[in-house]
């Protein structure tokens, strides 16, 4: 059940990695980024944060200013009401950089996000819905894929 000025959301599902993301493809770098933006979609919707920086490297400084934000704004009974991500299109040359890092160009749609306190009221003013472009950097080392870089195209 999604979140409402009533209350938090409720029976969200966790996020399973297909077995195809654990592989070093193309594949598996493609359902690795929508993976990602899965447990990213989790955490706006509970605020756990866990599964994203499971899968982040603690370098991806707007990772951490993501996952920053969202614990500060889930503290003190506060929750979140919105900003389901949509991943409409990615793609990948799947060519590993000279640093070892690959790229994945990711359209990510976000809708509105309400911020909501222990009484049902609103403790801040929405975040406007919001349609970008971004480079995810990402990297496989040890058998698993990890974000190491996340920029907005501006």
């Amino acid at each position: 059940m999604p979140a409402s000025a009533s209350g938090r959301a409720q029976n969200v599902p966790v996020p399973v990695l297909p077995e195809v993301a654990k592989t070093e493809t193309k594949e598996g770098l493609e359902a690795f980024a929508a993976y990602w933006f899965e447990q990213l979609n989790y955490a706006y919707q509970t605020g756990d944060i866990t599964g994203t920086q499971a899968v982040t490297s603690p370098a991806c400084q707007f990772c951490s200013n993501i996952t920053g934000t969202l614990t500060t704004n889930y503290q003190g009974g506060r929750w979140l009401a919105g900003g389901k991500i949509v991943i409409p299109s990615s793609a990948t040359t799947f060519e590993r950089g000279s640093d070892g890092i690959y790229q994945v160009i990711v359209q990510v749609q976000q809708s509105t996000i309400n911020y909501y306190d222990p009484s049902g009221s609103e403790f801040r003013a929405p975040t406007e819905a919001s349609d970008g472009g971004n480079v995810m950097l990402v990297d496989f080392q040890d058998a698993a894929w990890r974000v190491t870089g996340l920029h907005p195209l501006r």
